[in-house]
């Protein structure tokens, strides 16, 4: 996976948040089952996905919904296991350790992603 940073433009003060890329198929599909650990330093960015399970994850995550320009859609707040999500409009979906959408104000009116580096 490669990693970038992505800036959370909102409401609030921006911050600065730690992502990395899936890479095919699999990984896509994998998101974040089996790295919770690396759930609390990084987001994952799945994309192109506009739906994601959390079929054999051990905890909750949040799901981050964005368009194609970089909008936040919609949060999904501390999903638990064995759940399945699905933004029709959404490009892509960061998948972070529950609560940190929030910690990095995602959760905001008019959250978007400025991305640093070529991970978009």
């Amino acid at each position: 996976m490669r990693e970038a940073s992505v800036v959370v433009m909102s409401s609030g003060a921006p911050s600065c948040l730690r992502v990395l890329r899936t890479e095919g198929f699999i990984e896509r599909l994998r998101g974040l089952i089996g790295r919770e650990a690396l759930a609390r330093r990084h987001a994952i960015w799945i994309s192109p996905c506009s739906a994601v399970h959390t079929f054999g994850m051990r905890g909750s995550i949040d799901l981050v919904f964005v368009d194609a320009r970089d909008r936040v859609l919609r949060v999904d707040a501390a999903i638990a296991p064995c759940r399945v999500r699905f933004c029709r409009d959404a490009r892509g979906v960061l998948e972070l350790s529950a609560g940190a959408a929030s910690r990095f104000g995602l959760d905001r009116p008019a959250a978007r992603l400025a991305w640093r580096g070529a991970l978009r």
